[in-house]
């Protein structure tokens, strides 16, 4: 995900439309899961904005200890302990987020994957790569791959991860998912308006103090400072996935850090992807998904889907959309 909000394909979060009462904006960014929040809230008074700023940073510790794969006590670090070797009982919220994940992979045919946490890492992204890897180490990188290693039993609430060398991360969507959550909370104590962007995976609701709608701002895909067209974002979500975020140089070709699941190679039919959805966790799955699926099955599936639309910047840096998406011009 980009960094900067004002990055998502130079998407600029702003605000604009009425309210009633007199509110203030209060904001604050938190360092959460790995990620700088920026947490947004329109509330009565500034001490209350702060509280509730609090409230929702611990519900998002909550989720990431739930779902953390590098927590030894988290029921994910359970599951993938006992991969091969018997099912975990787990707590329903973490069995129907993973019963969500399986159907995107359905959805996607294994585009998007919790199971890629399998792989063998013979990518790198941190600079410590000193070769490209062999189609060999590639194939064999995957072999634990695959969401049909995951066997659900809703009756008695446990996950089985059938093959021994399978494991789950929630890295494609666990931030979209903390983000539906404190938003979720924050609706649920009367905020009466917000934005949380957890570095890209970005929700609203309600509108700006001013009473003015959230908008974002597309900028040119050659120029992230120049912005070509606004969308109102009302009661919505977004998302962005950039292949280039990470990437490595060999011999002069550029490799982004965006793997196909099933190929276990980088993917370059296109750079970004954004998602806009009524939940951040869906985007923030597909916005991965699409990227795998290529420009064509990408745009096709995200116009099979309600509520769902997207824009694309392929490896030419020319912009593509989803039917849904009507902007004043194109670069």
């Amino acid at each position: 995900m980009k960094t900067l909000i004002f990055l998502l394909f130079g998407f600029l979060v702003i605000g604009v439309h009425s309210q009633e009462k007199k509110y203030v904006t209060v904001k604050k960014k938190v360092p959460l899961m790995g990620e700088t929040f920026d947490i947004t809230v329109v509330a009565v008074n500034e001490e209350l904005g702060y509280i509730n700023i609090d409230e929702a940073s611990a519900e998002i510790e909550r989720i990431e200890k739930l779902i953390s794969s590098w927590d030894k006590d988290s029921e994910t670090t359970k599951i993938n302990n006992n991969a091969g070797v018997k099912p975990v009982k787990v707590s329903l919220e973490l069995f129907a987020l993973i019963e969500r994940a399986k159907q995107i992979s359905e959805l996607t045919d294994g585009a998007f994957d919790i199971t890629y946490a399998s792989v063998d890492k013979v990518w790198e992204f941190n600079g410590s790569m000193q070769y490209l890897p062999t189609e060999n180490e590639i194939r064999k990188s995957i072999i634990n791959v695959g969401y049909k290693n995951i066997i659900l039993d809703k009756e008695k609430q446990t996950i089985f991860l059938k093959t021994k060398g399978t494991q789950i991360s929630f890295d494609a969507i666990g931030k979209g998912y903390a983000v539906d959550k404190a938003k979720s909370l924050l609706v649920s104590k009367q905020v009466v308006a917000g934005v949380i962007n957890a570095d890209g995976d970005i929700t609203t609701w309600g509108t700006k103090a001013s009473g003015e709608k959230w908008l974002l701002g597309v900028a040119n895909p050659l120029s992230n400072y120049k912005i070509i067209s606004w969308l109102p974002i009302v009661e919505s979500s977004v998302a962005t996935t950039d292949i280039y975020e990470k990437y490595v140089n060999f011999k002069k070709q550029k490799f982004g850090h965006i793997i196909n699941p099933k190929s276990g190679k980088p993917v370059k039919t296109l750079k970004k992807a954004t998602i806009f959805a009524k939940s951040a966790e869906l985007c923030d799955a597909l916005a991965t998904a699409v990227l795998v699926l290529g420009l064509e099955k990408g745009i096709a599936l995200i116009n099979q889907l309600g509520g769902t639309e997207a824009i694309f910047i392929d490896a030419n840096n020319i912009l593509h959309k989803s039917n849904g998406v009507i902007l004043d011009k194109l670069p």
